[in-house]
C-alpha cells in the first residue's frame, strides 16, 4: 500500500514540478524570450500533447471496450466529442487572454492582463490534469490494463512538456515589468491545477469504473482542443513556423516512444 500511495504521490506531483521548474527559469534567462524558441517550445509541448491523447487515451479506452465488438469505438467517440464541448464551454465563461494577443476571451471582465494570462494557461493544464487523474484511476482500479509504468509515462511525458510552459507563462510576465520572484510565483500557481483536476479525477473514476474509457477519452478531447485552438496557432505565428512544426514532431515521436517502449 506504501508504495503504491508513493507512486500516486510522485504522478501526480510530475507535471506540478514540470511546470514550476520551468517557470523558475525566469532567474536564469534573459526577460524576453527569442520568438524562435517559444515556436520550439509550443510545438514541442503540441507534440506531447498529441502523442499522450492517442497512446495513452484514446487507444486505452478502445482496448477497455474490446467487448463491445464492432462498437468499441462508441465510448472512445463519446467521451472524445464531450471533452471537446466541455473545454469549449470552459473557454466560453472564463475570462482569459493568450500569450502575444491583446484581445481577451469570454466573458467581459476588470480582470488584470496578469490574471487573465495565467487563467488561459489554466484552462490548458485542466485537461493535462484529468489525463493523469484519470490514467491512475484505471491503474488504482486493477482491472483496466494499465500498469503503474504506464501511468507514471504519462506523467512524465506531461512534465516534460510542461517545464517550457511554465517558461513560456513567467518569462514574458518579467519582460512586462514583473519582478522575476512574482513572475515566477504566477508560472507556478498556472500549473497548481493539474493535481487538483487531477484528484477530482481519481475521486470520480473511483465512483464510476465502468466509465473509465469515457473519462479516458474525456481528457484526449480535453487535450487535443487545447492543442488546435491555442498551441498550434502559437507556433505557426509569424516567422520561424517550421522550427514549431520540427519541435511538434520531436514531442510526439518522443511520447509516442516513452508510452510504447515502457508503458
Amino acid at each position: 500500500m506504501y508504495i503504491q500511495m508513493m507512486t500516486l504521490l510522485k504522478g501526480l506531483l510530475l507535471p506540478f514540478a514540470g511546470t514550476s521548474l520551468g517557470a523558475a527559469c525566469v532567474f536564469f534567462m534573459r526577460k524576453q524570450m527569442d520568438e524562435r524558441v517559444q515556436h520550439a517550445l509550443t510545438g514541442f509541448a503540441a507534440g506531447v500533447m498529441v502523442a499522450a491523447s492517442i497512446w495513452s487515451l484514446l487507444l486505452p479506452a478502445m482496448e477497455q471496450s474490446e467487448t463491445m465488438g464492432r462498437f468499441a469505438f462508441v465510448p472512445a467517440f463519446v467521451g472524445f466529442w464531450i471533452g471537446i464541448l466541455f473545454l469549449l464551454l470552459l473557454d466560453t465563461v472564463t475570462p482569459h487572454l493568450h500569450m502575444n494577443s491583446d484581445r481577451p476571451e469570454g466573458p467581459k471582465s476588470r480582470l488584470q492582463k496578469t490574471t487573465m494570462l495565467v487563467l488561459a494557461v489554466a484552462i490548458h493544464n485542466v485537461p493535462e490534469g484529468m489525463a493523469v487523474g484519470v490514467v491512475f484511476a484505471g491503474w488504482l482500479s486493477g482491472n483496466s490494463g494499465i500498469t503503474a509504468m504506464g501511468a507514471l509515462v504519462l506523467s512524465i511525458g506531461i512534465a516534460i512538456q510542461n517545464f517550457p510552459e511554465g517558461a513560456i507563462i513567467s518569462m514574458p510576465l518579467c519582460a512586462q515589468g514583473m519582478s522575476k520572484g512574482k513572475a515566477c510565483l504566477w508560472g507556478i500557481l498556472s500549473g497548481a491545477v493539474e493535481p487538483v483536476a487531477a484528484v477530482l479525477t481519481i475521486w470520480l473514476s473511483g465512483l464510476m469504473i465502468p466509465v473509465l474509457p469515457y473519462l479516458l477519452s474525456f481528457a484526449a478531447g480535453a487535450m487535443l482542443y487545447v492543442v488546435v485552438e491555442e498551441l498550434i496557432p502559437e507556433m505557426s505565428a509569424g516567422v520561424h513556423s517550421n522550427v514549431g512544426t520540427v519541435l511538434f514532431s520531436v514531442g510526439f515521436s518522443l511520447m509516442m516512444v516513452l508510452d510504447v517502449a515502457l508503458g
